[in-house]
């Protein structure tokens, strides 16, 4: 079966497939503090992070450019989504009064908060990654 042959047999809601060739990513910044509900140790006192957020995004065709997104596109929709979490304690925010602010949580909120902004352009959010620190993240994809 042809790659466009399987994505257009694919179940309603479903964005990537193991196919795509082509992937992109951005980046953005802001600050936020949390305290983990439950933890035992220093993490469950507030505190706060510079927060990291990387999307990939992914696709298996180009556009007429030969871009599968345009990064600035992509830049819009991120900066909209951290732009409410800017600033925040995390713990205070609707997103977060059943689920623990982790890392984890984190990624799969902004996960799904941008995949229906880029489910309708040949691309499609397939993960996203959110540094605590330069060297700890947590990443969130599905499928």
């Amino acid at each position: 079966m042809r790659r466009r042959d399987r994505r257009a047999a694919q179940a309603p809601g479903v964005f990537c497939d193991n196919v795509s060739v082509f992937e992109v990513s951005v980046e953005e910044t802001f600050a936020a503090g949390h305290a983990l509900r439950g933890y035992r140790g220093k993490c469950e006192n507030p505190h706060g992070h510079n927060y990291r957020v990387r999307v990939h995004l992914r696709g298996d065709d180009l556009d007429a450019i030969g871009l599968l997104q345009d990064f600035a596109a992509i830049k819009t929709e991120l900066r909209a989504v951290v732009a409410t979490f800017d600033h925040q304690f995390l713990n205070d925010l609707p997103d977060f009064a059943a689920v623990n602010p982790s890392a984890e949580n984190i990624a799969k909120r902004f996960y799904d908060l941008l995949r229906p902004r880029f489910s309708a352009n040949g691309a499609c959010l397939n993960a996203v990654t959110v540094y605590e620190t330069d060297t700890t993240s947590a990443t969130y994809s599905e499928g």
